[in-house]
């Protein structure tokens, strides 16, 4: 199970713009208008309504959120226009940032066991920190979704867009508060999962306030691991009919894919004066999972076929993660402009153990120990991140003709990758087979790798807007950065006693560019606004360290990877009347050197490299409104032809994929819509009814055409309802997540990848699909104070 079985507890909300709060809800009936809220938003660093930002933005209201206890990024993100993200469940869901805006990537969706080195194409951020966890969704303001590169605006870079998480902070207005708990039960699993959450507002003073924000989350699994070896004490696959006998001995276990989460945010805001005030937010987040949200379609070894939601690992995979995130934000009005300072901290760590057998069984390596009977090969991943972030922004005041952002931005950031490999039991096999202690194998350890990287960026940005008129607004902005990295790489392959060396390379490498914006703005009227953007956006490149003398030398040409840049070009047309909002936009965008995720080809060092060039183009479209009082509604639809224009080569000169090629995880077509329907039982009491729907087309695994990585991912659609009965203090919800139990498989493991092989020993499978969260029925009730 994952996050998905209550994480998807109560989104009884999937409208990507606005939201209808619980205490809202009470007045709805007695207001004969139909007009719709105003959503303010900050994404231009000042606050603004959300029709008068000058390029594709959407909001999803912290209101909502908290009335409706979304609590999973991944569906929170399907419902605004546009957005793919691949659903790993939340074993992977920290690992690898999967998010897509305009089909913007090139890396497989079976990414995910290991951090990547590369920067994801769409920015995260939790305030003003630029992170990426698996952090809960937990008393939110808004989350902030912008498309197109945001390098002249924020100091981490992008190149499809930013997701900016941003939290509510302490109120001076007085103490207050909710608690919360939910009860689901999902299809596929035995029991029943659980989340509480509690919510405090402490004033102090009227200067001084404090807020904590806590959750605790208990799903049971949905995915069963049905031919799991029984081990030993020591970890070793028992051989009950002695160790040189092939026979092996397996059990089942149900619901393996558990998850267990505890989450903790306490913020502490100072406003000594109308001019000054200091914000210090610490977070922290605890993740375990049993195993993966993924069933193996195919057969074992034996010719059985697997049935739904059963996995075919002869291992238990489980996971864990652990985020801490420190922030400290002040302001100062200086009349004429407010200054701000963002220095944060953060630390996120997490690691799991991968079922690897049926790897090692299609590349044909278990006859290189000497075919090992019940072959159990686990790949031990664990990654780190950490840095230290510093941001310095003066935005100006006022309505002048002219306005100005203008920031400086710097990060020091240290990660690590490590995989231990150990094929279980090999050692013990391998001395009764020759009959003493084999002095040539060492241990069960085959591989032994470790990728330590640090980055250090430094950017001047900033944006300039002139009211040429009434009617128009000019936009330029420049972005300079200059990034420095550097990299060591360990590895070593010590099953064999001295046969191999141990390697250590370490390269450094450094770059700078300037990047450019131009935006011209066309006001039609007071509410509504045509404009065209000419943006461009960078990620950062690096270098892969990898040896190019010695043993496990490579070729120079995988020493170094570049940057990569889009120029993203952009008209849209957006407003609001009476009863609706509208936001329309055409793009199409032009990237250069596209970072690939992926291995070398001799001794397959975790490594980026660049392809040539791709671009995407389409639509976006989103609608709301009210039709009447009681009933609101939303509609999405974008559409992405996203490809290659280019062949895409390796460093060496190799075909990957030629031009033309989709791009992989991205969808040609997205839509999404909601519909609300409010009921007054009593001037007391309101019935809310809600239904969301999310469609996807089909997508491609991978990019080109390995037989391994190759597959088409089926289109599908995700349905909820529910039913809430709302209070002015108190509201209780009855609610269906994937009402259809649609698969929603967003990554494949192919059979020539990982499958089952009994010729070489393994009678196993460890192909497999991840799938969306199957359907589950809940009922949530909070408490208000």
């Amino acid at each position: 199970m994952a996050i998905g079985t209550l994480t998807k507890l109560a989104l009884v909300s999937t409208t990507a713009l606005s939201g209808i709060g619980s205490t809202a809800l009470l007045a709805a009936d007695k207001d004969t208008t139909t007009k719709l809220d105003e959503i303010v938003v900050t994404a231009t660093r000042r606050s603004e309504r959300i029709e008068d930002i000058p390029y594709n933005i959407s909001a999803v209201s912290g209101t909502r959120i908290d009335d409706f206890k979304m609590l999973d990024s991944a569906e929170l993100l399907r419902s605004v226009s546009g957005v793919a993200v691949v659903d790993r469940g939340p074993r992977n869901a920290g690992t690898v940032n999967s998010i897509h805006i305009r089909g913007l990537n090139v890396d497989s969706n079976t990414l995910g066991d290991y951090a990547t080195s590369s920067a994801p194409t769409v920015s995260t951020y939790i305030n003003d920190t630029p992170i990426f966890a698996n952090l809960m969704i937990k008393d939110l303001e808004r989350v902030e979704v912008l498309r197109g590169p945001q390098g002249t605006l924020y100091g981490s870079g992008a190149l499809g867009g930013t997701v900016r998480y941003i939290t509510r902070k302490p109120d001076f207005d007085g103490f207050s508060g909710q608690v919360s708990g939910s009860l689901s039960s999902v299809k596929g699993s035995g029991s029943i999962g659980w989340s509480s959450d509690i919510v405090l507002n402490v004033p102090f003073s009227d200067t001084l306030a404090f807020r904590f924000a806590g959750t605790r989350q208990d799903y049971p699994g949905l995915t069963d691991y049905v031919n799991v070896y029984n081990l030993d004490a020591n970890g070793i696959p028992i051989a009950p009919k002695g160790i040189l006998d092939p026979t092996a001995s397996y059990r089942s276990v149900k619901d393996a894919d558990y998850y267990k989460a505890w989450f903790g945010r306490a913020s502490l805001r100072w406003r000594p004066s109308d001019t000054f005030e200091v914000t210090a937010t610490y977070t922290r987040q605890s993740d375990k999972s049993g195993g993966r949200r993924a069933q193996t379609v195919g057969k074992d070894g034996y010719g059985n076929p697997y049935g739904k939601y059963e996995n075919g690992s002869v291992q238990l995979e489980p996971a864990n993660s652990d985020t801490e995130l420190g922030a400290l934000e002040a302001t100062l009005d200086l009349g004429f402009a407010t200054l701000t300072s963002s220095s944060s901290l953060y630390n996120t760590h997490g690691s799991s153990i991968s079922e690897n057998t049926g790897y090692y069984a299609q590349n044909g390596w278990l006859g290189y120990y000497y075919n090992y009977p019940r072959p159990m090969a686990s790949a031990d991943r664990a990654y780190k991140d950490k840095a230290f972030v510093e941001e310095v922004r003066l935005v100006s005041s006022g309505d002048g003709p002219v306005s100005y952002v203008f920031g400086l931005y710097y990060q020091d950031q240290d990660r690590q990758a490590t995989q231990h490999s150990y094929l279980r039991g090999a050692k013990d096999y391998i001395d009764a087979l020759f009959g003493s202690d084999v002095p040539w194998v060492s241990g069960d350890q085959d591989f032994h790798y470790v990728l330590d990287e640090n980055f250090k960026q430094k950017a001047a940005y900033g944006e300039l807007t002139y009211k040429l008129s009434d009617k128009i607004d000019v936009t330029v902005g420049a972005r300079y950065f200059k990034n420095e990295s550097s990299s060591t790489t360990f590895m070593a392959l010590p099953f064999y006693t001295d046969l191999f060396p141990e390697l250590n390379s370490t390269f450094s490498n450094s770059e700078s560019k300037i990047l450019f914006k131009g935006n011209l703005t066309y006001h039609l009227s007071d509410d509504s606004l045509a404009y065209a953007t000419w943006s461009q956006g960078y990620r950062r490149g690096g270098q892969n360290g990898v040896p190019t003398t010695g043993y496990f030398a490579e070729s120079p040409a995988w020493l170094v990877y570049k940057s990569d840049r889009v120029d993203n070009y952009e008209i849209g047309f957006k407003g609001s009347a009476h009863d609706i909002r509208y936001n329309v936009s055409l793009f199409y965008v032009d990237w250069s050197d596209p970072q690939l995720n992926t291995a070398t080809p001799v001794w397959g060092f975790f490594a980026v490299q660049n392809g040539s060039s791709a671009a995407t183009k389409g639509i976006e479209v989103e609608i709301e409104g009210n039709l009447t009082p009681s009933i609101h509604y939303s509609m999405g639809y974008a559409y992405a032809d996203a490809k290659l224009t280019s062949d895409f080569t390796s460093p060496v000169g190799s075909l990957i994929a030629s031009d033309g090629a989709v791009l992989p995880g991205a969808p040609k077509h997205m839509f999404n819509v909601a519909l609300d329907h409010t009921y007054a039982i009593s001037d007391k009491a309101q019935l809310v009814s809600r239904i969301d729907g999310y469609f996807q087309s089909s997508a491609r695994n991978a990019i080109g055409t390995s037989v391994r990585y190759d597959a088409t991912l089926p289109a599908y659609s995700l349905w909820n309802g529910s039913v809430a009965l709302v209070f002015d203090k108190f509201d209780v919800s009855l609610w269906v997540k994937n009402i259809f139990n649609a698969e929603g498989v967003s990554a494949i493991f192919k059979e020539e990848l990982m499958g089952t092989a009994p010729d070489q020993g393994y009678y196993g499978n460890g192909s497999k699909q991840q799938i969306a969260l199957p359907r589950t029925f809940g009922l949530s009730a909070t408490y208000r104070f």
